[in-house]
């Protein structure tokens, strides 16, 4: 198979959703379906023993939730599919939105009864900025949920998405049939039993053949066609290019735990989903198929096998063939590095790959000169744009609660900030340090993994901030830029980049900042030209 064969066939795609939608349930059922895993874990049910695939800390574990974002990796009908499931937990969003940087389309989940929640909200505006293409999954149909036509308004309400279904249910909850598959017209009846192999469809070329009757009985297929005759008035028609450059979102309906409408899914994503799209660099655009490998790190993980103390890059592959043994530039240390042993991710197994192509993402072994947004490329200086950091919502002090182990601490700290768990800010009146993150979550998260992982205890008081504001005066040389570090010392922090950062204690004194000192630009986020 030739290069630009390999990049057509790749798809690179993330899921988002709420916490509790059925997120890490789908990607379960997306593995079975590619026959990556044999059975698949439930997140939540303690008689099953085999915990989910893409869980792997502890602590996710134990609370059932997904934590860090997992990279899995499966071939369906020669596609290579690559999954980046993310945390739906709002405490984690930063993550999910660095993981979005690295997707070239999403699968967003929705849960039937609960309908659009506010951490879907948040994460579909990042993937609206951005026009990355979107399909809708609406998930857990055979318990009792709002209608789906009202459902739909719904996503189309708060979500800002214009819809188009193409599959549709029959009845729902107690009534739950099956589903009308309109992309492919056929219909796909459910037993409520997912221990079956995946259910025959039945073809049906004309909806309105008696058969139906037969099949679903005489009322419910009275209602299908009214409903269906509805949609073809009420939805535009689905069209491909729209649904590329992110102005139209298809919907599916089905039942991951019970594998039921996963199938459909799949084999129209497969279809109509975006190959690797170009990505802009702070010099030009980067397309996949050209001649020269370039790639970004888009999440570090620490310690992934306890045993070793070993870090793991998430490198997603822009353009070239990436090389196992090739010599790289890492362009922000402006030295080149070699990868003798780059992993790939195949469901719940990293392999050590020779070659990988555009749309992959690949692991490669860290002794510390990674950090996040960082750029590889076989020899040109740019580097891609799009990966910020947040300002955090949570702020508080770390202090070492165990004096003899000061150097784990430090240590440890540093590098679950490179990883980007959360962001350290040393206050430059008395050096010490603050910790912000998105929420409050994180704390344990980090107390935990210091002590598990670095053998380091720490413990936290308080820290009077709201938001952090990054700084940036139009002339640093300038009175006023003198007097605004004069009066404010007591809340101005340098970030791991050396950056100037101010504590603001509230939104009241960062509008009173911004009138008294004009000239000193305050933004909420770390990339700013």
């Amino acid at each position: 198979m030739n290069f630009t064969d390999e990049i057509k066939r790749r798809r690179t795609f993330g899921i988002i959703s709420h916490p509790d939608a059925g997120k890490t349930t789908l990607t379960e059922k997306l593995l079975l379906f590619g026959g990556a895993i044999q059975e698949a874990g439930a997140v939540k049910s303690n008689k099953i023993k085999k915990g989910a695939t893409s869980d792997f800390m502890e602590i996710e574990r134990q609370r059932g939730i997904s934590v860090a974002t997992s990279v899995l990796a499966f071939n369906y009908k020669d596609k290579k599919i690559n999954i980046l499931d993310t945390p739906g937990h709002k405490d984690f969003a930063e993550d999910t939105f660095r993981t979005l940087t690295a997707v070239d389309s999403v699968i967003v989940v929705i849960d039937v009864a609960k309908g659009v929640e506010e951490q879907t909200e948040k994460l579909v505006e990042v993937c609206r900025m951005r026009n990355i293409p979107m399909l809708v999954f609406i998930n857990k149909l055979d318990r009792e949920g709002k209608d789906a036509f009202d459902l739909m308004d719904e996503v189309e309400q708060k979500l800002g998405l214009t819809v188009t279904p193409l599959s549709f249910p029959i009845g729902m909850g107690y009534d739950f049939q099956g589903i009308y598959n309109i992309w492919e017209k056929n219909i796909n009846l459910f037993s409520g039993d997912s221990r079956k192999n995946i259910e025959e469809t039945i073809a049906f070329s004309d909806i309105n053949s008696p058969e139906l009757e037969g099949i679903i009985g005489a009322k419910p297929a009275g209602k299908l066609r009214e409903e269906l005759e509805l949609i073809d008035e009420v939805y535009p028609k689905f069209d491909r290019q729209q649904y590329l450059d992110g102005k139209l979102q298809p919907v599916f309906f089905g039942s991951a735990l019970n594998n039921f409408g996963v199938r459909e899914l799949l084999d129209c994503f497969i279809e109509i989903a975006p190959s690797p799209r170009p990505k802009d660099s702070d010099t030009r655009e980067v397309k996949p198929d050209e001649n020269k490998f370039s790639g970004f790190v888009f999440k570090i993980h620490a310690n992934m096998d306890p045993k070793h103390r070993d870090r793991l890059a998430f490198v997603k592959i822009v353009s070239g063939i990436f090389e196992r043994n090739k010599p790289y530039l890492h362009v922000r240390l402006d030295k080149n590095l070699k990868f003798s042993s780059p992993n790939a991710f195949f469901a719940e197994k990293k392999e050590i790959v020779d070659v990988s192509y555009p749309g992959d993402i690949v692991g490669l072994h860290d002794t510390g000169n990674f950090k996040i947004g960082d750029t590889l490329t076989e020899g040109e200086h740019m580097s891609f744009k799009g990966i910020p950091s947040f300002s955090p919502e949570h702020f508080r002090y770390i202090n070492n609660a165990d004096p003899m182990k000061a150097k784990q601490l430090e240590k440890g700290i540093d590098q679950l900030m490179d990883e980007g768990v959360a962001q350290l800010f040393t206050l430059e009146m008395n050096n010490r340090k603050v910790i912000g993150t998105v929420g409050a979550l994180q704390y344990e998260v980090i107390q935990y993994r210091l002590e598990h992982e670095y053998g380091a205890k720490c413990s936290y008081e308080n820290f009077p901030a709201y938001k952090a504001c990054w700084v940036k005066p139009e002339d640093p040389k300038n009175e006023e830029f003198a007097e605004f570090k004069r009066i404010k010392q007591k809340f101005l922090a340098k970030d791991k980049y050396g950056q100037l950062v101010f504590l603001a204690d509230s939104d009241f004194s960062i509008q009173m900042t911004q009138s008294k000192y004009a000239s000193v630009k305050l933004f909420f986020t770390s990339e700013f030209d």
